[in-house]
């Protein structure tokens, strides 16, 4: 743990990891985009993988910002 400075007055500890623990971070968060989710894919397929399903979300959102698609409605749940 170090502290560090965020302005003149305020000072914060930050926590960082060594390298063993930053890759088996690194490890399991690539394994939790790679899991599979429900959804079905734009052009084919019942399933994707949850960084497909980003994408796929990010380019649909995309288009109807520049208006080639009417409406946009995500299809993942939001709480």
């Amino acid at each position: 743990m170090k502290t560090e400075n965020l302005s003149r007055k305020k000072k914060t500890k930050r926590v960082y990891l060594n390298e063993p623990k930053t890759t088996d971070l690194m490890k399991k968060l690539n394994a939790y985009f790679e899991s599979k989710v429900d959804i079905p894919r734009i052009k084919h397929g019942n399933s994707q993988t949850l960084e497909t399903l980003i994408s796929e979300e990010a380019l649909l959102f995309a288009k109807y910002l520049r208006e080639e698609r009417g409406i946009w409605t995500p299809r993942i749940a939001v709480l």
